[in-house]
């Protein structure tokens, strides 16, 4: 799938992104390149499910600046400034972008594979990106999920039950242009009964790249159990971080720590890809 970017990657675009397009699959994408120029591996940042480029905040620039890769962002087909869902969320949404969607804007990046950087669902994506036979040189996996638990199942469903007697829907509007929709989408998919049997641990034994993996000890979305299951299954090295008392968005709560482990993970792949 050819995909053309139309600003051109060597671009910086700051910090708003509302008028910087891609397509992909006949879904204009919003998208940031940051770091210029660069003959190190570009990373590729992949959000959580409720996500966007904007709620990233500052952690993909302060990557960039502290390790020298530059970065792809880019929000997903319902997210943020990219075009608003048409139709309900497949319970295969998460391998649709991995699978149909990902490889053709990786391969406008050219050059040697990328390292993926996914957050939750972002990270899930990644693996099966990365399991598929797709090279890549290292894996950033913040929060992954491999599986569907009932500890995650059961935050999502108490959001879901109280979103109309809270202020989330006027927070998500700040990043999205279809907050209700991306909503809707997600829980929806998330707590259906074909959702259940969602698993990704099939592709994990074809991994070989070296990983990092970070998560929280008190994550409300899934248990530690989903950084033991990856670290038995795949062949590559595998460093796992796991944080005491910040959430499901390490990388929000404990920013220092979580740019310091990814900055020096990606130093490590420099001098092993040099």
């Amino acid at each position: 799938m050819a995909v053309q970017l139309r600003s051109g990657l060597e671009v910086d675009h700051g910090p708003t992104l509302n008028d910087v397009f891609t397509e992909a699959r006949g879904h204009q994408l919003e998208y940031q390149w940051l770091g210029g120029k660069s003959d190190k591996t570009p990373l590729v940042f992949l959000h959580e499910g409720l996500g966007s480029i904007d709620l990233w905040r500052d952690f993909p620039r302060d990557v960039v600046a502290g390790s020298g890769h530059p970065a792809f962002i880019y929000s997903r087909y319902g997210h943020g400034r990219s075009d608003p869902l048409r139709e309900p969320r497949a319970p295969r949404f998460m391998h649709d972008e991995a699978l149909d969607v990902l490889p053709g804007l990786v391969d406008e990046l050219g050059g040697r594979p990328p390292i993926l950087v996914g957050h939750s669902d972002g990270a899930s994506i990644s693996l099966i990106y990365a399991g598929s036979g797709y090279p890549v040189e290292g894996l950033v996996l913040i929060a992954p999920h491999v599986m569907v638990e009932t500890l995650g199942l059961s935050q999502i469903k108490s959001i879901a039950d109280s979103y109309e007697r809270t202020d989330l829907a006027t927070r998500l509007n700040k990043y999205h242009d279809d907050a209700e929709g991306l909503f809707r989408g997600w829980a929806d998919v998330w707590l259906s009964d074909s959702f259940a049997s969602w698993n990704i641990e099939a592709y994990l034994s074809d991994i070989s790249c070296p990983i990092l993996m970070i998560q929280s000890s008190d994550d409300d979305y899934g248990s530690l159990n989903h950084l033991d299951i990856i670290e038995d299954s795949v062949s590559g090295p595998v460093t796992q971080l796991v944080i005491e008392g910040s959430s499901h968005s390490p990388h929000l709560s404990a920013p220092d720590v979580v740019r310091g482990a990814t900055v020096n993970f990606l130093r490590d792949l420099d001098v092993k890809f040099r």
